[in-house]
């Protein structure tokens, strides 16, 4: 067994901007372990632009943002073992992989960071009437297929869902030839990014029907056609709305689910609200030493803020390694009217500085204050001309606010709603 001062889990673009923060802040010793035959992470398979914007004031696409962190990995020699699966990590910081070249080993570490990112909720997840014939795919599944595998999943799709990955799926169809009839959410709003709605649907006359959900896919051996209905304000479909698609392909896109499997191995106490751990504002889980970032913590959507975070990990993991455990001073945070979740759950008085919460909004509110109170206190307030589901929102707590509160802080989004 090999002893490391930090052990990192995933080389997606959590990891590496998570390891080279550790490094640059005084610790050399760390171990990238990545399942894929290569560093990047699900950024390999995105070869669309757009990523970047706002941490490098450019468009990058997936692989060339990728690039810029493989390279800093590398130009620090920190060691990375790829196409080595993790299969268990305990809450005294061992993990044990497996490799087709090492077989199964040990590695300890005085610090851990998790970054497995996310999965795509399956078909089976939802119930959808009708047969199982082939054609039916998740849209990052299809994705891979056409970008790094160069196989067309079909040629005549409807998708089911309106994440970032279907969206940009529409897009992709499309330019390689395929007809996209229609993309539907069941929910009022589209839960992807504003910019993908319009640059991959209304750029191509692709529909996207709110409100609608897939009732049936027909056929044996391949899909033949699929049936949508709108639905009413308890998600049941209503009778006479229906419209049938010929088609030889359904993709889904209907959420992500952090990787939490090995956080559980560990013992890391997960939130009902995000499906990751619960985290202080330096992003240590509940057990002492490990760390969680990116999707494997919430679901993020934009790379840039996965790189933000990351590096915050990074850097905790570095200063545990070097200064050992902090005592705490505990804060806690909680969701008001329209919010989802707030991360950090959990913020260390005595740690100072600023703290940056992230959450989301549960609707589409025009005309928002935004805002943060502990015990009827308003600690900072601010307006948003329009807050939606598909984008993430931060609000920056001041260090000096923070010393004096005691109670939980409530973050609300108060304002419009459709």
């Amino acid at each position: 067994m090999r002893n490391y001062d930090i052990i990192i889990i995933g080389g997606g673009p959590a990891g590496l901007a998570a390891a080279i923060s550790a490094y640059d802040n005084g610790v050399k010793s760390i171990l990238i372990l990545e399942r894929e035959a290569q560093l990047g992470g699900i950024l390999n398979q995105c070869i669309h632009n757009g990523f970047g914007l706002a941490r490098f004031k450019e468009s990058l696409t997936g692989p060339e943002y990728a690039e810029r962190f493989i390279v800093g990995v590398k130009e620090r020699g920190i060691e990375y073992l790829t196409e080595t699966t993790v299969l268990s990590v305990s809450n005294d910081k061992k993990v044990t992989a497996i490799s087709a070249e090492n077989g199964v080993f040990t590695v300890e570490g005085k610090a851990v960071v998790l970054s497995m990112g996310c999965r795509e909720r399956s078909r089976g997840a939802l119930n959808v009437a009708g047969t199982r014939p082939a054609g039916v795919y998740s849209a990052g599944t299809a994705q891979k297929y056409v970008n790094i595998l160069g196989y067309m999943p079909g040629r005549s799709v409807v998708i089911l869902g309106s994440g970032d990955i279907g969206l940009i799926m529409a897009r992709r169809m499309t330019l390689e030839g395929a007809k996209v009839h229609a993309v539907c959410e069941i929910m009022p709003h589209s839960s992807g990014l504003k910019r993908n709605i319009v640059q991959c649907l209304d750029d191509f006359d692709i529909p996207l029907y709110l409100n609608h959900t897939i009732v049936n896919i027909e056929g044996k051996e391949r899909v033949q056609g699929v049936t949508i209905a709108q639905v009413d304000a308890n998600k049941k479909p209503i009778k006479g709305t229906e419209k049938h698609f010929d088609c030889d392909t359904v993709l889904f896109s209907v959420g992500l689910i952090p990787e939490n499997e090995l956080s559980k191995t560990a013992g890391v106490n997960l939130s009902p609200r995000t499906k990751g751990a619960i985290v202080y504002e330096n992003r240590e889980t509940s057990v002492d030493g490990i760390f969680a970032c990116g999707n494997v913590l919430q679901v993020h959507d934009l790379v840039d803020f996965v790189s933000e975070e990351a590096e915050i990990a990074g850097k905790s993991a570095a200063e545990y390694v070097l200064n050992g455990a902090t005592e705490k001073e505990v804060i806690e945070t909680d969701c008001g009217a329209n919010v989802t979740y707030v991360l950090p759950q959990k913020i260390n008085k005595n740690a100072g500085g600023n703290v940056k919460a992230f959450f989301r909004v549960s609707k589409v509110i025009k005309n928002c204050t935004v805002k943060a109170e502990c015990n009827g206190e308003v600690i900072i307030s601010r307006k948003k001309k329009i807050a939606v589901p598909g984008e993430m929102e931060t609000l920056l707590l001041l260090g000096d606010k923070l010393k004096g509160l005691n109670g939980k802080i409530t973050v609300s989004v108060e304002g419009e709603t459709e």
